[in-house]
């Protein structure tokens, strides 16, 4: 049997194929004109993106296979999907930056950032098609339903924003589909590169969703917990935008009297001063939310990792056990 795969052997693969997937992507859109059609995607291809799910993907074909080769189309796909996802989103979030850049609708317009994004769906599937494997038709179908899974994911987020009524349980539908479905795609679809058999994709798929949801409620942990910048965000930044949250719904279960009260302004007033963080994080305290939410992170993961015992390949196995346990502790 051989060794466990330490997390030095992770970061270094990590960087490996983070470099192979940024010189990869370098050399997507080769076309100079119509300029702002492809110069905007060119441009947030540049940006800082830790470049999760492919890295994701080609470790899911390591692990059914013992090799990534056939699958740095597909993985390259997911990437563009992932990007384009992210320029609409800018817009309909009126956001200014990203990766501490303008967004593409500042730095161009609206118009030319929907445009460029509506080509780079098409072009995710081009990538995907160049995967050297018998079973495109069923890569396709994973490049569509997740489409479909986060606009519905992006649509019932904004319906949230306006509800009342929000309960945990739509919380965790709407993540499951806007955050978690292309984290399981990008291993389903690393596995059929990799011809791995249903089982075996099913398993993948499952680690997806679990350690999707754990990603998408620590992002919510860090949020509130991350004070020193590395979060790339406003400290609160969730509290003062008034986002109903895993960590806002289950204190407002908790909370009682005054602290409850707070909480209630926040959710019906879509937001609250930045002078209230402080106050709030500490009712997130009072009520034993933080330690629930750390809880809950270990759970998922615990699932997550328990699911890659169905694959074949012992060394891929280990690097997306080694990642995955990297993403749980990250404080980004």
């Amino acid at each position: 049997m051989s060794s466990p795969i330490t997390q030095a052997q992770v970061e270094s693969k990590y960087r490996q194929y983070h470099a192979k997937i940024n010189e990869a992507l370098a050399a997507c859109f080769p076309k100079e004109k119509p300029a702002t059609l492809y110069d905007p995607a060119r441009y947030i291809l540049e940006g800082k993106g830790k470049r999760i799910r492919p890295f994701l993907t080609l470790l899911a074909a390591e692990a059914v296979s013992g090799k990534s080769d056939n699958a740095l189309g597909v993985a390259l796909g997911i990437e563009v999907l992932h990007n384009f996802t992210l320029m609409h989103d800018d817009i309909m979030d009126q956001a200014d930056l990203r990766h501490g850049r303008p967004t593409v609708h500042k730095q161009w317009n609206v118009n030319a950032a929907i445009l460029s994004g509506d080509m780079m769906i098409a072009y995710a599937y081009e990538l995907a098609l160049k995967a050297i494997s018998s079973r495109h038709a069923e890569i396709i179908h994973i490049f569509n339903d997740a489409n479909i899974t986060i606009c519905e994911g992006q649509a019932l987020d904004m319906e949230l924003e306006q509800r009342k009524d929000v309960t945990i349980a739509d919380y965790l539908d709407m993540i499951s589909k806007k955050t978690g479905r292309l984290i399981s795609a990008a291993l389903e679809a690393g596995g059929v590169a990799g011809d791995g058999t249903p089982e075996q994709i099913a398993a993948l798929v499952t680690f997806g969703e679990k350690i999707g949801r754990a990603f998408q409620i620590q992002d919510d942990y860090l949020d509130i917990m991350a004070g020193d910048g590395k979060s790339g965000k406003v400290p609160g930044g969730d509290v003062i935008n008034g986002k109903k949250t895993w960590l806002l719904l289950r204190s407002l279960e908790l909370a009682e009297g005054a602290d409850r009260e707070l909480l209630q302004s926040i959710f019906d007033n879509n937001g609250t001063s930045p002078d209230n963080v402080p106050a709030v994080k500490a009712i997130f305290e009072k009520c034993g939310v933080l330690n629930e939410t750390r809880a809950k992170i270990n759970e998922d993961t615990e699932a997550a990792l328990a699911a890659l015992d169905a694959l074949p390949f012992e060394e891929g196995r280990g690097y997306l056990r080694g990642f995955a346990n990297i993403l749980m502790k990250r404080d980004f």
